[in-house]
């Protein structure tokens, strides 16, 4: 993947429905279903489980309180195995957790002999994009390992980090392995270009903006000094750049479908990781360490699970965008793991989003998490 970052539009396809396209795929390599479409199947054959109704009701409740949607999945391996899909049917725009999948397709590297992760990889000018982390504050030429990189992209959520941990792996590579792992997800693109696609729709200059423009727009405050800022860079007047609000320009970029899954999709992936269906022992937990350690998620899903619950997580957070996904006692595997994918829309602060992601939290610790008697065989 070339250094620079890519500032063109993209014409977004649609891809195949997950579970055609993996049909597709199993049909062609011949090979048995795993753990994952077993259960799937199973689950699809038989009744719901005592903890899908209240659930059902909990979240709908929690949609009806937030201003917004709220979408939410849960699927449950093992004893009282079920799903809950409220997904809408419908793409969700992301944000950081794209993260997670960055992550298991550089561990599959590293498990292929691709890569190591002692490898190291040169900070360059061209990687440095706004958000959290530290690695804004490093200068280029500096080298980090590839394990360096996969902590700070998934405990603090770096995008600098995020991104070239990308630009190694290739932006194309990232996106055939999830149409091959799940479908119905991306396409995926680093984080740099998600502000070039973002601003680039209001004024065809933002492409020659240089990406240390791109993060000096943050130091403005989001809304209408954000846009006013964008307008000094590119040396426009104000009424030069067409939004009538940075929101209305964020949700235009939303409706592209970029850097989007079906709630559904994002589930299965957690489901084949924690199934070990997509990495060795040794990644898998690798990478689950990393999701336990956050740094990001103390006021999401966590702040409502009962205390001491083992939850493996990642979150995200854009404009009028939040996500909060992961995986309760990820080491209980197929036995008893449970995945939680929820995203928040269109509210008015983020607050309301935390509130919400905080009440599933409770919700799941008195349904799908409370002992209960195993599922009818």
């Amino acid at each position: 993947m070339n250094s620079t970052p890519t500032r063109r539009a993209r014409p977004w396809a649609a891809t195949l429905p997950s579970i055609a396209l993996l049909a597709l795929l199993a049909a062609c390599r011949d090979e048995p279903p795993g753990p994952v479409e077993r259960q799937a199947d199973a689950r699809s054959q038989a009744p719901d489980p005592a903890w899908v109704a209240p659930l059902d009701a909990a979240v709908e409740r929690i949609d009806a309180a937030m201003p917004g949607e709220f979408g939410v999945y849960v699927a449950r391996f093992g004893d009282r195995a079920g799903t809950l899909d409220r997904g809408d049917g419908r793409r969700w725009y992301l944000s950081s957790t794209v993260k997670v999948p960055v992550a298991i397709a550089v561990l599959e590297e590293v498990d292929a002999g691709r890569m190591s992760l002692d490898e190291e990889v040169e900070l360059q000018r061209s990687d440095f994009v706004d958000g959290a982390g530290d690695m804004l504050a490093q200068p280029p030429g500096n080298r980090f390992s590839i394990a360096t990189l996969l902590e700070k992209s998934l405990r603090d959520s770096d995008s600098t980090a995020t991104d070239m941990l990308i630009r190694r792996l290739g932006e194309g590579h990232l996106d055939a392995r999830l149409a091959e792992w799940v479908g119905d997800f991306g396409p995926l693109t680093t984080i740099l270009q998600v502000r070039y696609d973002a601003y680039g729709a209001l004024h065809p200059d933002v492409a020659s903006l240089d990406n240390l423009q791109i993060v000096a727009l943050r130091n403005a405050e989001a809304g209408e000094p954000r846009l006013q800022a964008l307008a000094s860079a590119l040396d426009v007047e104000r009424d030069a750049l067409p939004a009538g609000s940075l929101q209305d320009a964020f949700e235009n970029y939303y409706a592209t479908g970029a850097n989007a899954a079906t709630l559904p999709a994002f589930a299965r992936l957690l489901e084949r990781l924690v199934a070990g269906e997509l990495l060795s022992a040794q990644s898998t937990a690798l990478l689950l360490g990393h999701m336990r350690a956050i740094t990001t998620g103390d006021r999401r899903i966590a702040a409502g699970l009962p205390p001491g619950t083992d939850f493996a997580q990642k979150t995200g957070t854009q404009l009028g965008r939040a996500c909060n996904v992961g995986i309760v006692e990820p080491d209980r595997g197929t036995a008893g793991a449970t995945v939680v994918v929820a995203c928040a829309e269109r509210f008015d602060e983020l607050a309301q989003a935390e509130q919400a992601f905080q009440a599933l939290g409770r919700a799941l610790g008195e349904t799908v998490l409370a002992p209960g008697p195993p599922a009818a065989p």
